[in-house]
């Protein structure tokens, strides 16, 4: 197969940006060829428009030789004048849903270390075979039409743009790539583990260079899906803008009428600050006839007097246990402790509970609902409560200290948040 070449690559990246001068960008490199010729493109790519690279490599910590293989990472990278920067997994232990807990860790590894650099696109090497193996196993675990899309090449988070534009090249172009280069790389062993479903797929498929028929057919299938999803999300987006108000407490208000089970799915992932929204059928279900309900890890109610429609807030039981306070950290998937704080050592971020008499008595808890209170977050240290942002307590000057901003890895795009300040 012919490599990859400069124009291609900026044809590919045509579409997703980033459209800033001098751009900087974060690659995920794992040290296997897909990623070391992504970590080469998008290196040329940034230098041709005044921009740089950092390559994240990541240490899952999960072989032996995974250490060693990172620091070769790290090496290779270096002597090929890109900077780099070593990340390491802790705590992860083989057993039920290992791949998925991997994945959800290094991921999290990824974003804060490309948060902390100032970098706003985040760069992943799935290539053509990949989006395959995806939409064979969506289609194993039945997923609908959206899934089906497959892999998106732009996703857009609370905090980052997370960018893959190889899902359409075969992975032999990429190999070809680095052979033109003289570039190594390593091949990591699990990735033909016969446990794992995705290796097993793989096999199956036997289409090593990614070009037959079977893939290029899936890819173009999720081009087109990926094309009626994308649509979806812009219809999906102004019926948002239209019927619900986001407030900086983590709740909404929905107005009254009929919302769409994608608006709605869209809505219940936000709030509850999920990866993923509740399945369809139930979704479906509750927008065809909204009523007092909980779905999702969200309690929909009558709004009272916040006026007609459904106040939508997080269940109380769902709510995640506390986190250490430190600068960057998101409780519960939805609260972010602002950069530049200064949390005492030893606090944590939980849920505020059951109010007590004060705290019920201050003019921002009065505004609030019942239901949005106890799903609040606080910050505590031991059994002291030590703030309560979204209430100025113990006052404005502490709140701004240690604020909390609702940022939910995947907001609900095209729902406008109210601009109120505690208080």
């Amino acid at each position: 197969m012919l490599p990859l070449d400069s124009p291609t690559f900026a044809a590919l990246m045509a579409p997703l940006g980033p459209y800033e001068p001098a751009p900087h960008l974060a690659v995920a490199v794992s040290g296997g060829a897909d990623s070391m010729a992504l970590a080469l493109l998008a290196h040329d790519w940034a230098r041709a428009r005044g921009g740089q690279v950092t390559a994240l490599v990541v240490d899952h910590g999960l072989r032996p030789d995974s250490a060693a293989e990172a620091a070769a990472t790290l090496s290779r990278l270096d002597s090929l004048g890109l900077m780099a920067k070593g990340l390491a997994l802790h705590g992860l232990t083989r057993g039920p849903g290992l791949a998925a807990r991997a994945r959800a860790a290094r991921h999290a590894a990824l974003a804060e270390a490309a948060r902390r650099l100032g970098v706003l696109h985040l760069l992943f090497g799935h290539h053509a075979g990949d989006q395959a193996e995806t939409i064979a196993m969506r289609l194993l675990s039945a997923s609908g039409p959206a899934g089906l899309a497959g892999m998106a090449a732009l996703v857009e988070t609370a905090l980052l743009r997370l960018l893959r534009p190889l899902l359409a090249i075969p992975p032999g172009r990429l190999r070809a790539t680095l052979l033109a280069a003289g570039v190594g790389w390593i091949e990591d062993p699990s990735n033909a583990d016969p446990s794992a479903l995705r290796a097993r797929l793989r096999r199956a498929r036997g289409d090593a260079a990614g070009d037959g028929i079977l893939t290029r057919a899936a890819v173009e299938a999720a081009i087109a899906r990926g094309q009626a999803r994308a649509a979806t999300a812009c219809t999906v987006a102004r019926e948002l803008a239209a019927r619900v108000r986001l407030h900086p407490e983590g709740y909404a208000v929905l107005a009254p009428g009929v919302l769409s089970a994608a608006a709605l799915a869209a809505l219940l992932r936000g709030l509850a600050g999920a990866a993923h929204a509740p399945a369809s059928a139930q979704v479906a279900a509750l927008a065809a006839c909204l009523r007092p309900a909980t779905l999702g890890g969200v309690r929909v109610q009558p709004a009272g007097r916040l006026g007609p429609g459904w106040l939508l807030t997080r269940e109380v039981a769902a709510l995640a246990p506390p986190v250490p306070a430190q600068p960057g950290v998101v409780w519960d998937g939805r609260f972010r402790l602002a950069d530049g704080t200064d949390p005492p050592a030893g606090a944590e971020i939980g849920p505020l509970g059951p109010p007590g008499p004060a705290l019920r008595a201050l003019p921002a808890a009065r505004a609030l609902p019942a239901a949005v209170l106890q799903t609040l977050p606080a910050l505590r240290h031991g059994t002291d409560l030590l703030a309560v942002p979204h209430l100025c307590y113990p006052d404005s000057l502490a709140s701004n200290r240690m604020r909390l901003d609702f940022a939910p890895s995947v907001p609900p795009g095209g729902a406008p948040f109210v601009p109120t300040a505690p208080g």
